[in-house]
């Protein structure tokens, strides 16, 4: 981020957007506070109230764009009252205040689930409401929804418009999904890639996303499968997912779609053999076991090349899954490790630098990049071993409109190279543009 001139009234609603990689999430943490002086290059000037952002801290209620770093106690109701607790509420208080907070995101698991064991989604919910909960002055919402179903979306848009209802506080929101928000901000500010930002007028829109050309394929070999699959985590009295079957097949998609907690990130790790089900089994067909020492083994038991160059995995939390220091050595390794050599790797990973707009990141740290900038950069280490299955959580997570319409065009063509997709997602869009079939948990649906 540079360049930044901006003003922010008391009360005012202001959604942040910009490509991805803009600086949103930074400008977010600095209001917040959170930014150290030494961690980086700082220009300019920043107050909140008149002051220094990490003198009024008290006054700023957050959500991270990953609630995993958010979560700081081991049971929920423990985790929303840590901030009223920390901001001097009187005791008799807190509890009123954590039920009131839940209540309002449409958290219904109670005080006493264990954060450990939610979906993605409900440990955004649960976030939300810790911020809520001591009222504050200013709230900063980084990507708030994104990993909500339809649902959910619409529950804490709606707690989030109630908080700040009577412009006793003043809300900062960063969102890709422009359309949603526009009927309840004041204005729109976009941070521009090369620095500073332009302030759009009442009325604006954004331009329309670009769907790639569909090519419908008819069902070509079942690659892979999920017969009765279900998962209960150890001590645990419920399933995290209950028994699922599931085909993939060549030149298909498959959409996982459906509420949070239904199972469906559990369900990605069962197919990408990162995770033994429980329950029923994970059978991969002939043309994905061709090679393999033990053909008869599920992928769970897979030697680590063996699955790399068969299944392409990409995470809910993407930096789960980076191993090397450099942006262009991650997307190597993948194709070094399964025996390919360094002119093929490099190749390679320059083809999806380039594809995917990364390759002035080729030398960056991984762990450095924007939330949007990691999710692209996971899914190209997923493509980069070209495996014949590819298991994707939450792919379009984070991206600007230019940035989403070249992700969903480089998934579209892996279904034209008789590859098996199956995406975890929210995005209706994403739906819409590639899935064959259409797999909604928690509630039976036919195939579409």
């Amino acid at each position: 981020m540079r360049d930044v001139d901006l003003a922010v009234l008391p009360g005012e609603r202001v959604l942040l957007t910009g490509a991805s990689g803009a600086g949103k999430s930074t400008l977010l943490r600095a209001l917040g506070g959170l930014l150290e002086p030494e961690s980086g290059d700082v220009a300019g000037e920043l107050t909140v109230d008149g002051d220094a952002p990490d003198r009024r801290r008290q006054r700023v209620g957050m959500v991270f764009q990953d609630p995993d770093s958010q979560l700081v106690m081991t049971r929920a109701g423990d985790d929303v009252a840590f901030g009223l607790e920390n901001t001097g509420t009187p005791p008799e208080l807190i509890w009123p205040a954590v039920d009131t907070a839940l209540d309002a995101v449409g958290f219904t698991l109670g005080r006493d689930r264990a954060t450990a064991a939610l979906s993605g989604g409900q440990k955004q919910r649960l976030v939300l409401a810790g911020a809520l909960a001591p009222r504050p002055g200013l709230l900063l919402l980084d990507e708030p929804t994104a990993q909500l179903d339809p649902e959910g979306t619409a529950l804490v848009r709606a707690a989030v418009v109630r908080a700040v209802a009577d412009r006793s506080a003043t809300l900062v929101v960063v969102d890709h999904d422009v359309e949603a928000w526009l009927p309840l901000v004041d204005r729109v500010v976009e941070l521009l890639p090369g620095g500073g930002a332009a302030e759009h007028p009442a009325g604006w829109r954004p331009a329309p996303l670009r769907l790639p050309a569909r090519h419908p394929h008819p069902p070509g070999e079942q690659l892979l499968a999920a017969v009765g699959a279900g998962y209960t985590h150890r001590g645990s009295d419920r399933p995290a997912l209950a028994p699922t079957d599931v085909v993939l097949r060549a030149g298909r998609t498959l959409a996982v779609t459906g509420p949070n907690g239904t199972g469906k990130s559990t369900l990605a790790l069962l197919l990408a053999g990162l995770r033994a089900p429980t329950v029923g089994e994970v059978v991969p067909g002939a043309a994905l076991t061709a090679g393999l020492r033990h053909p008869d083994r599920p992928p769970a038991r897979w030697r680590a090349g063996e699955l790399a160059r068969r299944i392409g995995t990409v995470f809910q939390q993407p930096e789960h899954q980076f191993l090397t220091g450099r942006v262009r050595d991650e997307l190597s390794l993948g194709p070094l490790r399964s025996g390919a050599g360094a002119a093929e790797a490099h190749a390679a990973a320059e083809e999806l630098l380039d594809r995917l707009g990364l390759a002035p990141l080729a030398d960056a740290n991984p762990f450095t990049l924007s939330g949007g900038q990691q999710r692209r950069l996971s899914v190209a280490t997923a493509l980069a071993t070209r495996p014949r299955v590819l298991v994707l959580d939450e792919p379009t997570f984070g991206q600007d409109r230019e940035t989403w319409a070249e992700l969903v065009a480089l998934l579209a063509e892996q279904q034209d190279d008789e590859r098996a997709l199956c995406l975890v997602t929210h995005d209706a869009a994403v739906v819409s543009a590639l899935a064959d079939d259409v797999l909604t948990l928690g509630r039976p649906v036919g195939v579409g």
